[in-house]
């Protein structure tokens, strides 16, 4: 985004501009506040030079007048329009998530079930829109915005009366080579069936990838369009047919909306068709970070103004949460840049997100400003009665935190104040609890079903009941790695929830002594009780490389940036494709380096969360400049994860320290003192490499712990603390 230059209006109608987010042939695209409502607002606007066509501005104004007129939940709402000091302007709200086109290019095709719901609910939207006597005229992954609640069409910039001619001027293109029918590309009159073509064309993309008129030249494209067939190969054969009828070159053979939306049948469920997997991560973050933050941002001062400027976003705030999440999207229409963000609430109800700084989400704690060397700060809520005796390490997700339950169960609690969100009697922590994506927690019952929980209430979103589980290991955004109770390893699908492949462990592992694991970059590697260390492929379950020998315990490896790091008699970095050694450094205690961590990349993890063990639970890649620390005897290093040099070796002067992986947040490493309890839990200020505290809590049993957004959450004796930072 741009700064406003000196020829930028500063205001138009109640829209006080803050910022150029892009420009094209027609004008530019501002990003305003409405200072009545508060309200954020995409803000288009004529060029000046433009200004004085008549044809040209009643075009653009009837963009708004052709939106405003349609009454669908299917399209990006008109919050005013006008012309002010002979500029013509289209102020309309934000949306939240990517585009189709991005959406795919990104992640692939969409699965069977969304393309349903995502067809079925655009041809709901079409249908709207030519009861209200308009037709598109330029339906196309660009200008389809899919949020949680799902597609919204934009961009009406070419919308045409249905018993209107062609807008097109001599030379332009009328719309999106590929996505136009063939009366348009011939110029004729385009009526709703040119819009079914063009949702033919869309349904062919979303649900292969590929689109189903390609060519190396514009040119091509339309000769294809007007006298070849479409390229239909790759497209799911439950999809084809209806492809290829909407995509009849004669209109009258082409079906309407209501007959579409009734041959897909769209599922009772599709509200939540969005709501799994690595695109449902994207819009959730999305709306959650980037679009609220933005919203809340302070005001703005305009140059010149007397009194008090209503609350608004300053342009370095904007610019912040740009880099923090935000997008630019191509709109059509001539180039124009839309900004598509649009806040509705953090997950949870814990409202929103105050003045948080780029990088952080909503729900993130401020770091300790100071602290008094020696003097454990207060904790931020807790402890609380409400974990079982013995519990692993809490689970952060998002803006919650998850335990084994006093009495048996899952429990979540939010990370701001404590309070439960939720709690679910019938999940069997004993089989881990993982977060592959952020709005999923996996768990296993005691029939060895795998269960997806949604994160809001607990309540099942879907079960896997052939997966045979009797320990989760690690889990990414398209599968989860188990261990069965015949022993064997299993990878089941996110999306499919079926078995995708079944292999021998190769390293020693049990249902009652499993092995400890982390997965990146298309790797799952495995540390046994054998104290011996391997990888498989992700998509087939075929050994990459090992087994290696390790150490003599469990030790959970650290992965990332194409590394996997080890602990045991040497602390180790190697390949995490081929298993070859980077650089290593021998133990020097007889108990061996504990299990390493790594801070976070450069700019922030995927989520800021650290339990120990994997980097950070997001796909393994991250920038330069991490650091790695282990405990070895009884010392804490933080060593440069490039090469192993030194950084800094702290005592902790505890005799009975053990090998776990110290949690790191903010400017703290975190590790336990003792396997009692009884001498707490020690912070490390990263910066000076020394002590900053030490914290102990009543009762007996050993500390976990696990990290995220500022927060380290700790289980002992049946208690939950969430703990600051500095």
């Amino acid at each position: 985004m741009e700064t406003l230059r000196p020829e930028d209006p500063a205001r138009l109608g109640p829209y006080r501009l803050v910022g150029l987010l892009g420009s094209g042939g027609m004008g530019q695209v501002y990003l305003g506040r409405d200072d009545r409502t508060g309200r954020a607002a995409a803000v288009k606007v004529l060029r000046a030079e433009l200004a004085d066509d008549t044809g040209m501005a009643q075009r653009f104004l009837r963009e708004a007048e052709s939106a405003a007129s349609v009454r669908s939940a299917g399209v990006a709402r008109v919050l005013g329009s006008g012309t002010e000091a002979g500029r013509q302007w289209i102020a309309t709200e934000f949306l939240a998530g990517p585009t189709l086109d991005r959406a795919v290019e990104r992640y692939g095709p969409l699965g069977a079930t969304p393309v349903r719901a995502l067809t079925a609910a655009l041809a709901r939207t079409l249908r709207d829109i030519h009861a209200a006597g308009l037709v598109h005229r330029d339906l196309k992954p660009a200008n389809i915005v899919l949020t949680s609640q799902g597609p919204r069409v934009i961009d009406f910039g070419i919308a045409r009366p249905e018993h209107g001619l062609t807008l097109t001027a001599t030379g332009q293109t009328p719309a999106t080579p590929g996505y136009a029918p063939p009366e348009q590309v011939l110029g004729r009159r385009t009526g709703p069936a040119g819009d079914m073509f063009s949702l033919g064309a869309v349904l062919a993309f979303a649900s292969s990838g590929q689109r189903a008129y390609d060519g190396g030249h514009v040119a091509a494209v339309q000769y294809q369009v007007v006298h070849g067939e479409p390229e239909l190969g790759a497209v799911p054969l439950e999809f084809r047919e209806l492809a290829r009828s909407c995509l009849a070159g004669d209109p009258a053979e082409r079906p309407g909306p209501a007959q579409v939306a009734r041959t897909l049948a769209a599922p009772r469920r599709d509200r939540r068709v969005w709501g799994t997997g690595p695109l449902a991560e994207d819009i959730a973050e999305r709306e959650h970070t980037a679009a609220r933050r933005l919203a809340a941002a302070p005001p703005s001062v305009e140059p010149h103004s007397a009194g008090p400027v209503p609350e608004g976003p300053t342009r370095r705030r904007v610019a912040a949460a740009l880099a923090g999440g935000g997008t630019l999207v191509a709109a059509g229409g001539g180039g124009l840049a839309w900004w598509l963000l649009r806040g509705r609430g953090t997950e949870g109800g814990d409202g929103g997100d105050g003045d948080a700084p780029s990088g952080q989400r909503p729900w993130d704690a401020e770091p300790l400003a100071d602290y008094t060397e020696g003097t454990a700060p207060q904790p931020l809520w807790g402890p609380l009665d409400v974990a079982a005796a013995g519990a692993p390490a809490p689970l952060p997700v998002r803006d919650m935190v998850v335990v084994a339950a006093a009495g048996g169960g899952l429990a979540a609690y939010g990370v701001r104040d404590g309070k439960r969100r939720w709690r679910r009697s019938d999940a069997d922590p004993a089989t881990r609890v993982l977060a592959p994506a952020q709005g999923l927690v996996l768990t296993a019952d005691g029939e060895g079903a795998l269960v997806a929980l949604g994160t809001r209430d607990g309540t099942p979103e879907w079960t896997a009941a052939r997966a045979d589980a009797a320990v989760l290991l690690a889990a990414d955004r398209t599968a989860v790695y188990l261990l069965t109770r015949q022993g064997e390893l299993r990878a089941v699908g996110l999306k499919s929830r079926r078995a995708l492949w079944t292999v021998r462990t190769p390293v020693r592992a049990s249902p009652e002594n499993p092995a400890a694991a982390a997965v990146a970059e298309g790797r799952l590697v495995l540390c046994g009780s054998d104290g011996k260390v391997a990888a498989l492929d992700t998509a087939d379950g075929r050994r990459a490389w090992g087994p290696r020998e390790g150490g003599p315990d469990v030790l959970a490896p650290a992965l990332a940036d194409g590394t996997a790091f080890l602990g045991g008699r040497e602390l180790t970095a190697i390949g995490l494709t081929d298993g070859r050694e980077k650089w290593s450094q021998a133990a020097a205690s007889e108990k061996g380096w504990g299990a390493p961590s790594l801070s976070p990349a450069s700019g922030g993890g995927s989520d800021g969360s650290s339990a120990g063990g994997s980097a950070d639970g997001s796909d393994g890649t991250g920038g330069d400049g991490r650091t790695l620390y282990a405990v070895d005897g009884t010392e804490l290093y933080a060593r440069a994860a490039s090469d192993g040099g030194d950084v800094w070796t702290l005592s902790l002067n505890f005799e009975d320290l053990p090998r776990d992986a110290p949690v790191v947040q903010g400017n703290s490493a975190w590790a336990v003192a003792d396997t009692s309890g009884d001498a707490g839990v020690a912070a490390a200020d990263t910066r000076i490499g020394k002590t900053a505290w030490v914290y102990t809590q009543q009762g007996d049993g050993r500390a976990r712990m696990a990290g995220a957004g500022n927060r380290i959450f700790l289980t002992q004796a049946g208690q939950l603390t969430a703990m600051p930072v500095c």
